[in-house]
């Protein structure tokens, strides 16, 4: 596991980098592989809100892949002028709308250069690859299941932003919003799609809308949904209905499932201020386990 940290919890040792403008840190895979599997992450707006402080909540240790936890646009070395707290500030009060939108847009349009660079630099093996995303991480990871060309084994969605519009109204209705919904914001959340493949009228960021996209990948990927009870009306029901509506379009059931755990909320995988590495909370611990578990049956083919 590497050094000990000042909590005398073992870190992982980190690998740091950039990938085609992209920062990264990433974790070898388990039992010494030459050429393994790669796993892309993606940290969500709150703890854990850097690669860094995703790697060590989610480091995945038993997974016989390379764990390449890609920051956020926006974030940490690249948080707008101001810092990183006047972000986290905005994140706060437009969680759902400017700037999240816009930064779940460019990370996934970031995702295939940054995906070619880390295989010239890290000894990956050539086939598909998994994705890992919390929270609007999890928005990019599903973007990239949506649209992407680039073959995925298997995906794990934590507390995953399905519907921005239905997060964007819970936050106005709550007063998170200030009673604005931006002009940007309204083109992520509800952009019509002349695609046959989504429905009319669908944003680009309603996953639930664009669920037949998901399962028309051939092959389908694995795709793990893990929320919970307490993660809120905007993330824990859409999470369900995606998995619903996966599951009807998918020609093994199996491939698509819902664990909802008991205690887990969208922010409880971290400690604030979530921006270096902390030791893992038993919410996370627990995420980890179940996270491995499903891409080491459904990407490396190995038992963690």
């Amino acid at each position: 596991m590497g050094r000990v940290n000042g909590t005398g919890i073992p870190a992982p040792a980190l690998l740091t980098g950039v990938a085609a403008g992209v920062p990264y840190v990433a974790l070898r895979p388990a039992r010494g592989r030459r050429r393994a599997p790669l796993v892309v992450a993606w940290h969500q707006l709150d703890p854990p809100r850097t690669g860094q402080a995703m790697a060590a909540a989610l480091p995945l240790a038993r997974l016989a892949a390379w764990r390449v936890y890609l920051g956020l646009p926006m974030t940490a070395a690249r948080a707008p002028a101001s810092g990183q707290k006047e972000f986290a500030r905005l994140g706060a009060q437009d969680v759902a709308g400017e700037p999240a939108g816009a930064v779940v847009e460019q990370a996934f349009a970031e995702f295939p250069a940054a995906v070619t660079a880390l295989r010239s630099k890290l000894p990956l093996d050539d086939g598909p690859i998994g994705l890992l995303g919390e929270g609007a991480g999890a928005a990019v990871a599903l973007l990239a299941l949506a649209e992407s060309e680039m073959p995925v084994r298997a995906a794990a969605l934590v507390c995953p932003v399905v519907q921005l519009q239905q997060v964007v109204a819970i936050s106005r209705q709550r007063g998170n919003l200030g009673g604005r919904w931006t002009r940007a914001a309204r083109a992520g959340a509800g952009r019509s799609w002349s695609t046959s493949a989504a429905p009319a009228g669908a944003g680009r960021l309603d996953f639930a809308a664009r669920a037949s996209e998901i399962a028309g990948r051939d092959p389908q990927p694995a795709v793990l949904l893990v929320t919970g009870a307490d993660a809120g009306d905007g993330v824990s029901g859409p999470a369900e209905r995606l998995w619903h509506t996966l599951a009807d379009r998918y020609r093994a059931p199996g491939r698509v499932a819902l664990v909802i755990m008991p205690g887990l909320a969208a922010h409880s995988l971290a400690g604030g201020p979530g921006i270096g590495p902390a030791p893992q909370t038993p919410g996370a611990a627990r995420a980890d386990a179940v996270i491995t578990s499903w891409l080491a049956r459904h990407l490396t083919d190995a038992e963690p």
